[in-house]
């Protein structure tokens, strides 16, 4: 622990999930106050829960949200606020999938994964900008996926709107340079997440050999730990990459060069 974010307020949506949950306790450990926001009370605040069990002092604040209303994202800002003073970093993770081929895909699927993948990470930088403006160093960090900039049968909409957060995320930090708020994203590839454990499960596959399995995808030929993608999200959020903004970092195991 080396107090990086010490006394940065930190939002992170998605933050019940496999990456949310690694990057909160991360920040945790590095000194920050950490607001996670997701839709589900119980896992959300079993999360905070066991971060503060984890990091000895650790400030969290749980917030149930949906993301996908721009009123949701007001009051998570306003929460936070009330709560820790401030907003310094905005890391925006919330996702979800839809399993159509474009052809086949209902105008209902469109607009439940265009509300949660894409808008929510506009709503979320529109409510946090003038916080992150006042804080000297405020930036965001916008979760996007290798398949944004790279294609796939099947997943359309997923791919769609994690390619629309790579050009969101180059506007906003075109817009916000002269506000000193950088803007950045990352595009994980092969994470494991419980929601990969769950899929293996049912399809009867155990943790341990999913864990083990060859990728061939990818150079480093295994999955990333959620952790190792916390990593590069602490590094964009920290003054290290104070001079890094509108920048796309793929964390990947060299996926996009196969």
């Amino acid at each position: 622990m080396s107090n990086r974010l010490k006394d940065k307020v930190a939002i992170i949506t998605g933050g019940a999930g496999g990456i949310g949950s690694a990057a909160g306790q991360l920040f945790c450990e590095e000194g920050a106050k950490v607001v996670l926001v997701d839709r589900d009370r119980s896992t959300t605040e079993a999360v905070a829960n066991d971060m503060r069990n984890k990091v000895p002092g650790a400030r969290v604040l749980a917030i149930v949200a949906d993301v996908a209303k721009d009123s949701e994202a007001l009051r998570i800002v306003a929460e936070t606020e009330a709560g820790f003073g401030g907003i310094d970093i905005l890391v925006n993770i919330a996702g979800i999938r839809e399993y159509w081929r474009l052809a086949d895909a209902p105008a209902e699927s469109w607009h439940d994964i265009l509300g949660v993948n894409l808008l929510s990470y506009a709503y979320m930088a529109k409510a946090a900008i003038p916080a992150l403006r006042k804080s000297g160093t405020g930036c965001i960090v916008n979760i996007s996926s290798t398949y944004g900039v790279t294609g796939r049968s099947g997943m359309g909409q997923y791919d769609a709107t994690k390619a629309g957060i790579l050009a969101l995320t180059r506007t906003l930090a075109f817009e916000e340079a002269e506000h000193g708020v950088r803007v950045n994203a990352l595009c994980p590839g092969f994470t494991l997440t419980p929601f990969h454990f769950k899929r293996a499960q049912a399809a009867g596959r155990t943790a341990d050999e999913l864990r083990n399995e060859k990728l061939r995808e990818c150079l480093m030929q295994r999955w990333a730990d959620p952790r190792e993608i916390a990593y590069p999200i602490l590094w964009l959020a920290s003054e290290e990459a104070s001079y890094i903004t509108a920048t796309t970092l793929m964390a990947d195991g060299g996926r996009p060069v196969m």
